[in-house]
C-alpha cells in the first residue's frame, strides 16, 4: 500500500524524536532511589546472562534494557564451564560478552563490570566473580583455581542462588566446607538473598552471620521486558552506598557490605543502611494542625519507585486511616495524626513492614516532625 509523502514525513519525524529519547524515559520504568547521608546510591544488576552462555539475548540488548530503568551498573557474568551455544557462537575469549557490552555502552552513562560465573555442582555451587582482569584465567578443572585466580585479578566474588532447589531440594542453602574455606581465605564476600523472584531468609542468616555483603539480583536469561516488566514489576537489584559514581567506589562500596537488596517493595539489608535509605525514600512537605482541632497533618512523598508499606508505631493513633498503610512509589498521602493536645516537636514513628534487617525482623524508621 502507498502512502502519501507527508504522511510519510509525519512517521520518519514522529521516529526520529521517539529513538533521541533518552532510554531511561521509555515506557517510564526507571528505577529510582534517594542517595543516603554521605553515600551516593547506586543501582545495579550484577548477575546477567546473554548468548555467550546460556541467555537469549545479544550483550548490546543487556546495555540497552539497563539504560532504559536507569540503572548505574551491570555485569555480564557468563558461565565460564556452560557454553550451549558454542557451535551457534564460538567464541575461546571468555572477555568477548564484556568487550561488546562496553562497547555499546561507550557513549553512555552506565558502568559495565567485568565479571564471570564460576559453575560448579553442589556443594560448590554457582559464584559470581566480578571486576575481574582476565575471565580466561578463571578456566581451570580444579574448583579452587577460579577463586584464588579472582582474588589474585582483586575480584569481589558472591555466592549465586543459594537456595536454588535445583542442587539444593529442600529450598535451603548449605554452607559447605568448600565455601567456608572459601570465606576464611578471603574468596568469598557475598551472598544473593535476593535471586529472580526468590528471597531466601537463610541466605540472610548467612550474610550475617558470616559477614557477607547482602545481594539482589535478576540473573536474568530472557527479556528484562518478558521476565518483569510487562508484569507490572521490576528486576531485583543492589542498591550499592558509594562514595562516588565510578567503579572504583563501587567496588569498594561491596568489598565494605554498603548494600541493600530490593525487589520492587522488598528491601534487605542491614540496619545501618536500609534504615537510612527508607528515612531519605520518605519526604515531608506540609506538617500543620488542622484549624481548632489536636490533628496533626502530614504530608507525606514516597520519592522512591517502590510502593512503601508502614505500620504506625506511635503512641497516637490515626484520623481516617488504619495503622496498616501504603505509600505508592512516586505518589504522597496525608496523615492524619490524633495528637490529644497540640505538640510544638513529634516523632513520627513508622515500622516498614516490607523490609526485613534480619529474619523476620522489620526496621522502625523515625522522622522528626516540626509543626508549622
Amino acid at each position: 500500500m502507498k502512502y502519501p509523502s507527508f504522511l510519510i514525513l509525519i512517521a520518519l519525524l514522529w521516529s526520529g524524536d521517539a529513538n533521541s529519547q533518552d532510554h531511561q524515559h521509555a515506557y517510564g520504568k526507571a528505577l529510582t532511589f534517594p542517595d543516603i547521608p554521605g553515600f551516593k546510591t547506586l543501582k545495579c544488576d550484577l548477575h546477567q546472562h546473554t548468548v555467550f552462555s546460556d541467555g537469549e539475548v545479544w550483550p548490546s540488548i543487556r546495555v540497552m534494557e539497563a539504560l532504559r530503568e536507569g540503572l548505574d551498573a551491570i555485569s555480564l557474568t557468563e558461565h565460564l564451564e556452560y557454553q550451549p551455544h558454542r557451535e551457534d557462537i564460538p567464541h575461546p575469549d571468555r572477555n568477548r560478552s564484556y568487550q561488546l557490552a562496553l562497547e555499546e555502552a561507550r557513549d553512555h552513562d552506565l558502568l559495565i563490570i567485568h565479571g564471570s560465573e564460576i559453575t560448579r555442582n553442589a556443594p560448590i555451587g554457582h559464584s559470581n566473580a566480578i571486576f575481574i582482569s582476565d575471565a580466561n584465567a578463571l578456566l581451570d578443572e580444579n574448583a579452587e583455581v577460579p577463586f584464588r585466580e579472582a582474588k589474585k585479578q582483586g575480584a569481589f566474588v558472591f555466592w549465586n542462588h543459594p537456595a536454588w532447589y535445583a542442587q539444593n531440594p529442600d529450598g535451603n542453602p548449605i554452607l559447605s566446607d568448600f565455601q567456608r574455606t572459601r570465606i576464611k581465605n578471603g574468596e568469598l564476600h557475598g551472598i544473593e538473598v535476593i535471586n529472580t523472584f526468590d528471597y531466601a531468609e537463610e541466605s540472610l542468616a548467612l550474610a550475617l552471620e558470616h559477614n557477607l555483603t547482602i545481594m539482589g539480583t535478576s540473573d536474568i536469561h530472557g527479556l528484562i521486558d518478558w521476565d518483569y516488566l510487562e508484569k507490572g514489576n521490576h528486576r531485583p537489584v543492589t542498591l550499592v552506598f558509594a562514595k562516588e559514581r565510578s567503579a572504583r567506589s563501587l567496588r569498594e562500596a561491596l568489598f565494605e557490605g554498603r548494600t541493600v537488596a530490593v525487589y520492587n517493595s522488598l528491601f534487605v539489608g542491614r540496619p545501618e543502611f536500609l534504615v537510612p535509605l527508607l528515612k531519605a525514600c520518605i519526604k515531608i512537605h506540609r506538617v500543620a494542625y488542622i484549624p481548632n482541632t489536636d490533628i496533626l497533618e502530614v504530608e507525606l512523598e514516597n520519592s522512591s519507585s517502590s510502593d512503601l508499606l508502614f505500620e504506625n508505631q506511635m503512641g497516637y493513633t490515626f484520623y481516617s486511616k488504619p495503622p496498616v498503610f501504603e505509600i505508592p512509589a512516586g505518589k504522597k498521602i496525608l496523615l492524619q495524626i490524633k495528637t490529644l493536645e497540640r505538640k510544638g516537636k513529634l516523632d513520627l514513628r513508622l515500622k516498614a513492614l516490607g523490609a526485613y534487617t534480619a529474619p523476620k525482623t522489620q526496621p522502625v524508621v523515625t522522622w522528626e516532625l516540626l509543626p508549622e
